[in-house]
This record gives structure tokens, C-alpha cells and sequence, in this order.
């Protein structure tokens, strides 16, 4: 999985017709800036307002998933988050200039294609990672559905289908890693059961529906009448079937799992509304749109109760976004006060820096003798120096410039640092730069436990 957060290189447009809608549409995937996230783009209505891909903002599950914020309505996300999850896309601007993502063939493959054409970027930003620590369940005893999460570093889902149909057994479907995703779930498309066409064109859903973006399973005996009257309904002057297969107008299957593999699909787009990529082993039996997003509000519900999880995570097998070298050209810090070693992450809003504590810095024969702790008060002046890094990152020149810190606000000192310890600093601004000077929230972390924290006030000053 990817350490670095990642957004595309340029815009890339696809167009077709909305399934539930059929309304025509063009979706526009842009760029974005690193803790973006997904965002839609409604640019056909007064104000071009956005929707976030977020779990808050459900507000429809018939047969898809749909979100609004903002006077907007998104219908029928899951295929379009499922492309950008798949390929491991963290950011992106996603304009549409209708109610709906074009269906195109049932799947996200176009989606996929469209995303790898625009090429993918890495950001200087680490990816914010929920990794599930216990036992997450979900269940609908009505529908007899099932979802679980379990521990693991890495993302993996399995998902299990079972509609007591003759013509559709039990169907299983995993994919084990993302890579994967595009080669093997991409193309599986969405599907749907004869009976429930009618019922479904009288709630007024599927009005972009068609044989070519849609899979329609035969679970009944149709006759030669049947047939002429489904060609009405879906406007086509002949359709057929394929009774071995169990398949309306002889389409071939991409894999005899299809089915179970484009559950796993919606799975995965709707999972993204959790607003952060996660670490678990997703287990889920017979899943739908409403047990996927009830699933998804129980995760982010986890998220916002556990602090721990915000802690950066840092791989020394990494090479910094800045390293020493670097660091003392922006920095007029000089040994045995310069405290940082190097930046791993760097964006906008924040900074991630590291303090390697060494038996041999020059404070320690003093502060303790025999029980070595670091000076609270220098571990201030590290975090200082990191913000410092942040602060310069918002000028073109920043040689040209002096970081000062101005104020201090909330400081509190944990637990000890000791020699030996690997500190890890995040520092984020919190307030807009104004005429020089910008607030920042600094925290410090070793071993995933927080150390350090504060409020600081900075002030940027050109040099003379």
C-alpha cells in the first residue's frame, strides 16, 4: 500500500448517460491538492456547489448510493469512488455538469482507463491511514447480512453472495491486494434481477438503464410475449436470452463470479466515504448499499473517538521530502541547536518532521546525570523548527525569509523523551497567514503515544 498520498497529473472527462437519472452527463476528474479528498462538482447549477464524498452526506440508497450537500445531489457515487480507491488516488475534483456519473458499461473500467490516462502524481503528503485495531461488526438479521473488519496492515475484502436463485449459486469474490483492481474487479458490471425490472422502472429508477450497461439475470421462465414485452421496456426492437447462462440477450460473462465481484466494487466505493483510506480485512456476507454505509458510519465513528490514529507514521526506508542539507539552507539553526534531522511530509496545512534523540546531544551530561530526560523547552524549540519549515513552505523564496516564533499557547508535556527516541512532529496551521504571522497546532509523538503538544503563533519576516 502507498505511503505517500497521490492525486492525477492532468483533467480527464468521460460522458454517457446517468443509470437512475438518464440524464446525459460529462464527469470531469481534476486534480487536487493533498488532503482533499473526493469531491463533486455540480458546475451545472447557480454557484457550482461541491459535495464531499463523505458518509454524513448519504441520503438516498435505492439501488445506489447518492449524497448531498449544499442545495446538490449526487446520484450513484460507488463506481466512480470505487476507480479512485482502486487505483489508490487520494485527491481528486470530480465536476459533473449533470445529477449523475455517466453508468457507461455497469462498471468502473471506464472510469480506470480514463484515471490511468491521466497519469497519477505522488504528493508530498502522507497518506492518513485508519488502521482497525479490534473487531468491527455489522449485522442485519432480517436481510441476513454480515459485515466484519479484522486487523490487518494492508486493505482486503471478501465479499460473499447468496440470492437462493437457480440460476445464481453462492458466489464468493476477494481481492487481496489493490493492485490488483483494475485487472480483476474493474470490468465486473452492475446487475439485476428480471423480476424486479418492472418494479424498478415504476419507482422510477434505472432510466438510463440498457442491456449494455446492465446485466439481467433470468430467474424465471419467459415466453415469446415476455420477451416482446421487455424490448418495449427497454426500447430495443429484440431482446433474447441465454437459458444456459440464465442471461437476457446472450451476454457473455466477464468471470463466472461477476456477480460477486461487482458487490465487491460497490463495497469499495462505499467504503470510501469513510473519508480516509483504511487498514482491515473486510469480511461481509450478502452486502448492500445501506449495510455498506452503515458499515462505513461505524468505522468513521471509530476514527473521531480514537486520537491515536492521527499519529504520522513514519518508514526510515523513505528518502525525506527534506533532508539535513536542505533543512540548513532554509533554517538559520546551527549545531547544537539545530533539531530536526529531517521532513517527511509537507503540504499546504501541514508538516511532518523527525527527531532522532541521541545519547550524545550536549544537553544531556546536565539534564540529568543519570537519568537522561530531553528538556522540555528543547523539544518546544523542535516542533518550533518544523512549524518553521511549514511556514516558509508558504513564500516562492523562502531563503529570503526569517520564521519567528512569536507566542506560545496550551503547552503540555506528556510523557519523556528519552535517548534512544525516535520523535515524530506534526504541525498544522489553523488559522489563515495574515500580514505575516499564522497560528499553527504543533504535537509530538514517540511510539504512537503523544509526548508534547502546543499552540503557536509564528511570524514570517523578509530578510534585510
Amino acid at each position: 500500500m502507498n505511503i505517500k498520498q497521490q492525486t492525477i497529473q492532468k483533467a480527464v472527462s468521460v460522458s454517457g448517460v446517468g443509470l437512475h437519472t438518464g440524464v446525459s452527463a460529462t464527469m470531469t476528474f481534476m486534480p487536487a491538492p493533498a488532503n482533499h479528498g473526493y469531491k463533486f462538482q455540480r458546475i451545472d447549477l447557480p454557484g457550482q456547489p461541491t459535495v464531499d464524498a463523505d458518509v454524513d452526506f448519504v441520503v438516498d440508497l435505492s439501488r445506489g448510493t447518492t449524497l448531498e450537500q449544499n442545495g446538490a445531489r449526487v446520484h450513484t457515487v460507488e463506481h466512480t469512488l470505487a476507480a479512485l480507491v482502486g487505483l489508490q488516488i487520494d485527491n481528486a475534483l470530480i465536476q459533473l455538469d449533470g445529477p449523475e456519473p455517466p453508468i457507461m458499461d455497469g462498471s468502473s473500467i471506464k472510469f480506470v482507463e480514463a484515471l490511468e490516462f491521466a497519469g497519477i502524481d505522488e504528493q508530498n503528503a502522507d497518506k492518513k491511514y485508519f488502521e482497525i485495531t479490534e473487531f468491527v461488526h455489522h449485522r442485519n438479521p432480517e436481510k441476513d447480512i454480515e459485515i466484519a473488519a479484522l486487523p490487518l496492515n494492508d486493505y482486503r475484502l471478501t465479499v460473499m453472495v447468496d440470492y437462493n436463485s437457480q440460476v445464481i449459486n453462492s458466489q464468493h469474490a476477494s481481492l487481496n491486494d489493490l493492485t490488483l483492481f483494475a485487472k480483476e474487479i474493474a470490468s465486473c458490471r452492475t446487475f439485476v434481477f428480471l423480476h424486479e425490472l418492472e418494479a424498478l422502472y415504476k419507482q422510477n429508477l434505472i432510466k438510463g438503464g440498457d442491456l449494455s450497461n446492465a446485466i439481467v439475470i433470468v430467474d424465471r421462465d419467459v415466453s415469446d410475449s415476455d420477451l416482446d414485452h421487455l424490448a418495449d421496456l427497454l426500447n430495443k426492437p429484440k431482446v433474447g436470452v441465454n437459458r444456459q447462462a440464465g442471461i437476457l440477450n446472450n451476454l457473455q460473462l466477464h468471470y463466472p463470479n461477476e456477480m460477486a465481484r461487482h458487490k465487491l466494487l460497490d463495497m469499495i466505493g462505499d467504503l470510501a466515504l469513510i473519508g480516509r483510506p483504511i487498514k482491515a480485512q473486510i469480511l461481509a456476507a450478502r452486502p448492500g448499499h445501506a449495510a455498506n454505509v452503515a458499515f462505513a458510519k461505524k468505522i468513521k465513528s471509530l476514527i473521531q473517538k480514537n486520537a491515536q490514529n492521527q499519529v504520522p507514521q513514519y518508514d526510515p526506508k523513505q528518502p525525506p521530502i527534506l533532508d539535513i542539507n536542505r533543512i540548513t539552507q532554509l533554517l538559520p539553526h546551527r549545531y547544537p541547536f539545530q533539531m530536526i534531522d529531517k521532513i517527511i511530509a509537507l503540504d499546504e496545512s501541514s508538516v511532518v518532521g523527525i527527531k532522532n534523540v541521541t545519547m550524545n546531544e550536549p544537553y544531556f551530561p546536565g539534564h540529568f546525570p543519570g537519568n537522561p530526560v530531553m528538556p522540555g523547552v528543547l523539544q518546544l524549540e523542535a516542533m518550533a523548527q518544523t512549524g518553521g519549515i511549514l511556514v516558509l513552505s508558504t513564500v516562492p523564496d523562502p531563503e529570503n525569509y526569517w520564521p519567528f516564533l512569536v507566542g506560545i499557547e496550551n503547552c503540555r508535556f506528556r510523557r519523556n523523551v528519552l535517548p534512544g527516541d525516535t520523535v515524530i512532529f506534526r504541525c498544522e496551521f489553523t488559522s489563515p497567514m495574515k500580514r505575516g504571522i499564522v497560528k499553527m497546532q504543533g504535537r509530538g509523538y514517540v511510539n504512537n503515544l503523544l509526548v508534547c503538544e502546543a499552540d503557536m503563533i509564528a511570524s514570517l519576516v523578509k530578510k534585510k
